[in-house]
Parts: C-alpha cells; sequence; structure tokens
C-alpha cells in the first residue's frame, strides 16, 4: 500500500492532500484512482484510506481505519555520527531511518576533512522519502550539526563508543551484562580519520562504553548501520 507522510491529523474522517510531490507520487507515479488504498502516518498514528475524490489538484483521503503506532522501538536510539563524505551521510540516514534509529545527530570531531554542503533539508527529504517505502510512523528526526563536546550525554543511559583500538570489551559483551534494559540509547561514530585518543577519553569520562565491534576496520557508515542494526534487534 502506498505512503504518504501527512503533518498532525486533526480530522476525524478525512485526510486532504494538497502538496504538489504527494500529488505527483500518487496520481503520475503510481497512477492511483478514487477507491484506491492510501496509507498514511503522521509521527503518531497510521491511517488506513480510501481515495474519495480528486478536485482541483486536492486529493481526499477517507479515513477507513485509525491505528496506534506499531512499528516503533520500546527503546529511543539515537546515533551520533560524525560528518562524513555527503553520499556516504546520505546513506547513512537513508538506511538508520529503515531501522527505525529515533535520531540521528551529525557530529563535529577534530579529524573531520569534510565540509558541511549538504543541507539539513535534504537530509529530511531523504527521512521522507525512506519513510515512504519501510512503514514507519515515527520519522527519524535529523538534529542540528553538533560538536562532540556539546553532545547532549546526560540525556542517556546508555552510551556506546566503538573504538579501533579497544580489545576488552565487545559490544556483545557490554549489551549482555547490562543489569536494566534502558530507556535511551546513544551510540558514537566517528570520522573517516578516527577519533583522536583526547576524544576517546573525554567521551569514556562522560560514561561512555567503549567498545569493540571485531577484529577488523569498518568504514564509518558501516559501523553505523552495523551498530544500529544490533540494537534495533537487542532492544526492538
Amino acid at each position: 500500500m502506498i505512503s504518504v507522510i501527512i503533518e498532525r491529523n486533526e480530522y476525524l474522517d478525512e485526510i486532504i492532500l494538497e502538496k504538489k510531490e504527494d500529488l505527483h507520487h500518487l496520481l503520475h507515479v503510481f497512477r492511483l484512482e478514487i477507491g484506491d488504498k492510501v496509507r498514511a502516518v503522521d509521527g503518531d498514528y497510521e491511517y488506513i484510506c480510501e481515495i474519495q475524490k480528486i478536485i482541483e489538484n486536492k486529493v481526499h483521503l477517507q479515513i477507513l481505519e485509525k491505528r496506534e503506532d506499531a512499528f516503533s522501538l520500546s527503546v529511543d536510539i539515537d546515533a551520533a555520527i560524525c560528518l562524513i563524505k555527503n553520499d556516504k551521510m546520505d546513506f547513512c540516514i537513508q538506511k538508520l531511518t529503515e531501522l527505525g534509529i529515533r535520531s540521528i545527530i551529525p557530529t563535529v570531531a577534530k579529524r573531520c576533512v569534510v565540509k558541511l554542503k549538504e543541507k539539513k533539508e535534504k537530509w529530511n527529504t531523504i527521512v521522507k522519502e525512506t519513510m515512504k517505502q519501510c512503514q514507519g510512523v515515527k520519522p527519524t528526526q535529523i538534529q542540528e550539526v553538533t560538536d562532540l563536546k556539546k553532545l547532549p550525554l546526560e540525556d542517556y543511559d546508555l552510551i556506546l563508543l566503538p573504538y579501533e583500538c579497544e580489545e576488552e570489551h565487545s559490544l556483545k559483551y557490554v549489551l549482555q551484562n547490562r543489569v536494566e534494559k534502558p530507556r535511551k540509547v546513544l551510540y558514537v561514530i566517528g570520522p573517516e580519520g578516527g577519533f583522536e585518543k583526547e576524544e576517546i577519553q573525554y567521551l569514556a569520562s562522560k560514561r561512555a562504553e567503549v567498545v569493540s565491534l571485531g577484529k577488523r576496520i569498518l568504514r564509518a557508515e558501516t559501523a553505523a548501520i552495523v551498530v544500529g542494526g544490533i540494537l534495533v534487534h537487542e532492544f526492538g
């Protein structure tokens, strides 16, 4: 079923679509007609709808059923990803949205060599387009670009820091030895040049669990997606 993303729905039985991209998506790409079913999500609920009428560049959807969000995770998982090349950052955002990561914080560390060319609006567009395909209800939030030392670390019950030089504790070990299930998890992925030792020490002093992802060295975008997938499996 084709999905559209709408603002918070205030209507009891009807949704009216007016945005050009939604109309193009429904009427010209998928060639839907009156009577066809459409799925709408507003960040809180999903609505199973039927196209009731198409008038003056507006599509009127009749709400057939309102459903609770059954697709979001039971634990809030956020990813602080140090800025990487634009196409790789786009790829991360797409895949983490598919996984259901709650929030992505583009982060600046000392070894970041990327100059920020992409705008937040483009990343939000990637999230929106991905949401149409992955059946999510709550879109992944793209936060403002943040310096590593200004991350809101105090907001999290569990902070994970994958680091290629860590040899003692694996991610698996840390997750298996947790006493209580966390409510909010943050994982921090370093830049393509890696973290400086001082940055690792800083994060560790703020309760970050430094972990290994195995013997192989992963690219930043690979690590971001792998850790996200493991956490979704663990806490989803």
